[in-house]
């Protein structure tokens, strides 16, 4: 695949619509061409321990930020009549509908590509797993900030390029 989108998201808490950042790597012709990145104030706005310990984010870092359609509002024109990929494509398909259903947004019905499940149908047995690091590091990246939206987004995007 030439022409997509990697998009990722981190959530506050157990909720879908709970999305507190969120990253975006635009492919054009095979190139990275566009990159955007942002914190999210998250609904509901509280963070579990859980979330907290895999991100590092917490209520002190998305008070001030925007809300999603505020964010939403610049990522939009961006993956405009793009494909949209990610790495365990279900959670974030599952979180973009669930933030659009929570502010009451159309949902475009994006379509989803999933670089995980690729990565089974590619690399079957050859790897350990198929978790986002693991797999990039298959695809010759090196994911340095692990749970940081845009550079899982970053990580997805140079596995799809590879194998999608």
């Amino acid at each position: 695949m030439r022409d997509f989108a990697a998009i990722d998201f981190e959530t506050a808490n157990g909720r879908r619509s709970s999305v507190c950042s969120v990253g975006v790597v635009v492919v054009r012709d095979g190139v990275i061409v566009d990159t955007y990145y942002s914190l999210i104030r998250p609904w509901p706005n509280y963070y579990s321990r859980f979330t907290t310990a895999i991100h590092g984010l917490s209520r002190g870092d998305t008070d001030t930020a925007m809300p999603f359609p505020s964010v939403w509002q610049c990522v939009e024109p961006r993956i405009k009549g793009l494909t949209l990929v990610a790495h365990n494509s279900a959670f974030d398909e599952g979180c973009l509908r669930a933030v659009h259903e929570c502010f009451d947004m159309d949902y475009p019905d994006y379509r989803f590509m999933c670089t995980m499940r690729q990565s089974r149908k590619t690399f079957g047995r050859d790897l350990p797993n198929h978790r986002l690091d693991t797999v990039a590091a298959r695809c010759g990246f090196c994911l340095t900030d692990h749970h940081n939206a845009l550079a899982d987004a970053l990580a997805c995007a140079h596995i799809a390029i590879k194998i999608l």
